[in-house]
């Protein structure tokens, strides 16, 4: 492949073409070199180290993972949009593991922080759960509450745990009303968990 034909932008969706083929941490500098046919050295100038093209992965990710969320939940609230916004992330999980394992891991604070793709997960998370009357602290609590409680799944999920004859799908949109529920109720379970 012609080494004229790399930029910036094009090394890192093929990065992420990558991490989706054969898993995140199996994407290096030397077997994305190879998927251009070209050496290591010309993706130098695109990219400064491997730390930088895995961050470049995850920002990219985020922000493909946040523009599904935010079409699917456009002009809904309550169980819709947690409905829509739950099953957005699933899809894009499923469908880019790769890209998806890069959005969990840590990065750079400096780079997340700065990131407009990060920010817009944490403002479409909290727009959806004010719909539920949620104030800080709460909204964070929510907020981790969903994100773990999404990113469990579908990690389950992928690695094939689920074994039972019940249908994947009927578990998730049960366990999605069960979310509903708590969260319709948020302010009366912490009054009866004693607020910690």
């Amino acid at each position: 492949m012609a080494r004229a034909g790399l930029t910036t932008e094009r090394v890192t969706e093929a990065a992420a073409e990558l991490a989706d083929a054969v898993g995140f941490e199996n994407v290096t500098v030397a077997a994305l070199a190879r998927s251009f046919g070209v050496k290591e050295p010309s993706l130098y100038s695109h990219v400064k180290n491997l730390k930088d093209l895995r961050e470049r992965v995850a920002l990219l990710a985020a922000g493909e993972m946040a523009d599904r969320i935010a079409a699917a939940v456009a002009g809904r609230s309550g169980v819709d949009a947690l409905a829509a916004f739950a099953n957005a992330y699933r899809d894009y999980a499923l469908t880019h593991p790769g890209r998806y394992a890069a959005t969990q891991v840590r990065h750079d604070p400096a780079v997340v922080a700065a990131s407009p793709a990060f920010a817009r997960h944490v403002e479409l998370t909290h727009a959806m759960l004010r719909a539920y009357r949620l104030e800080e602290p709460d909204l964070t609590d929510a907020g981790r509450l969903l994100r773990s409680s999404f990113h469990g799944y579908v990690t389950l999920e992928t690695n094939g745990v689920f074994t039972h004859t019940r249908e994947i799908r009927a578990s998730w949109e049960r366990g999605v009303a069960a979310l509903h529920f708590l969260l319709e109720n948020w302010s009366a379970a912490s009054v009866r968990a004693g607020n910690v």
